[in-house]
């Protein structure tokens, strides 16, 4: 079981159930949001490399974007965050420098006032992340059999790299802060809107667990950081009886399409074609309110294999779903329900050397890694099947399983080059999904 499993099911398993039976519970709410930010991390060693050839240093600041799940129980919180941080890019010649990490954290805190529309809440977190980092021409080559003939544009270095499947997320992270947040209620609706601010300061605990050639890239992990955002809350005054919700859960997905177009051109080239159909990991967040159901998809599309006897190649796709839909039948614990969901998708088509020096001879030779790279809008309706499992003799919470079957439409051209992917992007998907719900 990988580190990003092996989180998820601490939550699930361990932290919630342990808590619970030892409290008596009064209070409880739910909340999901999406916030943004900014940090700083100055690249030590690389910067020192630049100075000695007599270069500026790379900006030290990045910008954050992620989404939230957060549950309160009297005092105690717990949840789980999902975030890309995104640096600004520095040019040298005809190349920009740039590197981008993700993390998935679990946050653990205490609530320090009263259930109320006013909250400060004190957390920590634990977490696995991601790092890649480039060095790429600002044109980079947008015809296929141009890059296949020659795919050296730069270099591309991955820790942990879920362009290979998110089951790669790896190495201990983690923050330290606060949380303030405050609910303005909605008209009509049980539900609140939330406003957030965080401000704290995350970091690597373990030295050296970010090095890549022969440099520490430990500090794209770790600074000070300031955080605002919005979400959805479902604070305890407004409910006299408990109908509504907000859960987290873990999806494993499954999709029946294949890359066919583009193992063509890359057998044409005389690469090896990706075998199989993708596969992914990712994460749900939903909410119901008298049968109303909306939440968020997230999740991480993945192929791999080699290219060449010195050559790998991965296509991966991030998809971001904004989810609504009514819950249309409910019998005890089994209910089942239908969804439409609409949002961003990405497809990128790496290859990459199997061999690369370490720094600073990386940084003088610079060509062996290219990508290919798209984006535009996806649409998926589904049905969806789940059961509730109450996993304390209170019911506080319960452990939900759940099934899924829909079909995602690709909406734009999706091109690697000129080839089109739409008709990989579009087809039948099948979801399996573990979480809790208060």
């Amino acid at each position: 079981m990988n580190p990003f499993q092996r989180l998820l099911l601490f939550i699930s398993l361990l932290i919630l159930p342990n808590f619970l039976s030892a409290q008596g519970i009064v209070n409880k709410r739910s909340s999901f949001y999406a916030f943004t930010g900014i940090s700083g991390a100055k690249l030590r060693e690389f910067n020192e490399m630049l100075a000695d050839r007599g270069l500026s240093p790379l900006r030290n600041r990045y910008r954050s974007y992620g989404l939230g799940y957060q549950a309160r129980i009297n005092d105690f919180i717990v949840g789980f965050e999902l975030s890309q941080h995104q640096s600004k890019s520095s040019s040298f010649d005809e190349f920009e420098i740039r590197y981008r990490t993700s993390r998935a954290l679990l946050n653990v805190g205490y609530a320090l006032t009263e259930e109320g529309r006013f909250q400060l809440i004190h957390y920590m977190s634990i977490g696995v992340g991601y790092l890649n980092f480039e060095m790429l021409p600002k044109d980079q080559t947008q015809n296929l059999e141009s890059f296949l003939l020659n795919p050296e544009e730069g270099f591309v270095l991955r820790e942990n790299n879920i362009q290979k499947g998110t089951q790669y997320f790896g190495d201990f992270l983690t923050e330290i802060g606060f949380q303030l947040t405050y609910d303005f209620d909605l008209p009509g609706r049980k539900e609140a809107i939330q406003a957030l601010a965080k401000v704290g300061y995350s970091f690597s605990p373990f030295e050296g667990r970010w090095e890549m050639n022969g440099y520490s890239f430990n500090n794209t992990q770790a600074g000070a950081f300031v955080r605002v955002g919005a979400g959805i809350s479902l604070p305890d005054r407004n409910f006299f009886y408990k109908d509504a919700s907000i859960g987290v859960s873990l999806i494993r997905g499954v999709h029946f399409s294949k890359p066919d177009a583009l193992n063509t051109e890359l057998v044409k080239n005389g690469f090896q074609p990706l075998e199989g159909t993708p596969s992914n990991w990712g994460l749900r967040i939903l909410g119901e309110t008298e049968g109303l159901l909306y939440g968020v998809d997230v999740f991480n599309s993945a192929m791999k294999g080699p290219a060449s006897d010195s050559q790998h190649q991965s296509l991966n796709s991030l998809r971001v779903y904004a989810n609504a839909g009514m819950k249309f039948f409910q019998f005890k614990n089994l209910a089942v329900g239908a969804m439409g969901g609409f949002g961003y998708g990405n497809i990128r088509y790496t290859l990459s050397q199997n061999e690369k020096p370490d720094f600073p001879e990386l940084f003088e030779q610079r060509y062996f890694d290219g990508y290919l790279k798209s984006s535009g809008l996806m649409a998926k309706p589904e049905v969806l099947v789940e059961y509730g499992i109450p996993m304390t003799s209170r019911k506080f919470f319960d452990l939900v399983l759940s099934a899924s079957a829909g079909y995602e439409l690709a909406i734009g051209n999706y091109r690697l080059g000129e080839l089109g992917m739409v008709k990989y992007l579009s087809g039948p998907m099948l979801g399996f999904s573990v979480g809790i719900r208060p």
